[in-house]
């Protein structure tokens, strides 16, 4: 038995922190990526025996699914909060440089743990991994429509459209990120995306 799991009485099986075990998961897999994260990689960082793994998540796929769960309530969760601010501009721009902050630490793994989704469309991984990434750039075209009702942003504005380019910024900021974009590079990006996103903001606003 590894020091994480701690015994609950003779003939039952090792319990341990579920959060605890995720968060070591989640760091492995954002640094190696699905298929690069061993067995071994992932039980020594999580501090449990492979069968312990295997009980209580199941699999390797299914641990990567709540690992990258558990990284979206967590570190990744800036997103959500960011667009709950009141100002539909002021939320998309609160977006943008809160990516180059989380992306570029100097701690921990930089770049977004969703870019670690397998590339090959044959596994079922890299449909969660487009999933999330469309999810995402949804939830920034609905907070603009919310703008626009909200008379935050001028009326004309194609969110759609506009909503694909910050996702496609912040998902290049991640990139760069992990090819040793510093925070300060990526603020830069956020900085000229955000002047660009401030000009929808309506005059009634």
């Amino acid at each position: 038995m590894t020091s994480v799991e701690k015994r609950r009485g003779r003939g039952r099986p090792p319990a341990f922190d579920r959060d605890t075990v995720l968060e070591h998961a989640m760091q492995v897999f954002w640094t190696a990526g699905y298929d690069g994260a061993s067995i071994p990689m992932l039980t020594d960082a999580m501090g449990i025996s492979a069968q312990s793994l295997y009980a209580a998540f199941g699999s390797k796929e299914a641990l990567y699914r709540e690992a990258i769960s558990f990284y979206g309530t967590t570190i990744g969760g800036y997103a959500v909060r960011a667009l709950q601010n009141a100002d539909a501009i002021d939320a998309v721009v609160q977006l943008l440089c809160e990516s180059a902050q989380v992306f570029g630490r100097t701690t921990g793994t930089p770049g977004c743990m969703i870019t670690t989704t397998p590339d090959d469309a044959t596994n079922p991984l890299a449909l969660l991994g487009r999933e999330l990434r469309a999810a995402s750039v949804m939830m920034v075209e609905d907070r603009l429509r919310r703008g626009i009702a909200d008379g935050q942003v001028t009326e004309a504005s194609d969110v759609q459209d506009w909503a694909r380019y910050i996702g496609s910024v912040v998902q290049g900021m991640s990139i760069q990120a992990r090819d040793g974009a510093s925070s300060a590079d990526l603020m830069s990006v956020a900085r000229i995306a955000s002047e660009a996103i401030k000009t929808l903001r309506s005059p009634k606003s």
